[in-house]
């Protein structure tokens, strides 16, 4: 996998190489800073949506 990103030990780096793994490396830094921001968002819902529960549930039996 190195060899495919760095291209083969001895040669000069190809600049268009190194173009690439540098567009890379940032799109899997956006990538992880998205999923990140994704989960905590996803926690924001998941903890209303646990409130809201809660809200409906009643605590004695509307009936008795």
């Amino acid at each position: 996998m190195a060899k495919a990103l760095y291209g083969h030990v001895g040669m000069a780096p190809d600049r268009r190489l190194l173009d690439e793994v540098t567009r890379l490396r940032a799109r899997v830094e956006a990538l992880e800073f998205e999923i990140t921001r994704v989960r905590a968002e996803n926690d924001r819902l998941a903890a209303a949506a646990a409130e809201a529960d809660e809200l409906l549930r009643l605590a004695e039996p509307a009936m008795a």
